[in-house]
């Protein structure tokens, strides 16, 4: 489970989750959205999930960027979001992202 604390700057390094989806994942996904923007939305209260979306024409994976001390914070997040846990993602990755411009360096 991510840390309830505020990481402090220094710490913090970004990370790209990137998700493959199922076919037809647009209409798929209905049943379990609200479930994951809620789940979405308690990593980014909590400060790591920065921002999300899904990959258009066509619409096949979704990336979403975390700024977090470590890795597991996506992993962990990955592992329980109901579009993993529901099979919408097949297949998903975590990748550390060096921003050069923009960010909060």
């Amino acid at each position: 489970m991510p840390s309830e604390e505020p990481l402090s700057e220094a710490t913090k390094v970004y990370y790209i989750l990137f998700y493959e989806v199922v076919d037809d994942y647009v209409n798929r996904r209905v049943p379990f959205r609200e479930a994951h923007l809620e789940h979405a939305a308690k990593e980014h209260d909590r400060g790591h999930l920065v921002m999300a979306g899904a990959f258009a024409n066509p619409v096949d994976g979704a990336a979403l960027v975390f700024r977090a001390e470590n890795p597991s914070v996506v992993e962990d997040f990955a592992r329980e979001d109901p579009y993993v846990t529901n099979g919408l993602v097949t297949n998903w990755h975590v990748r550390e992202w060096t921003v050069v411009l923009g960010g909060d360096q």
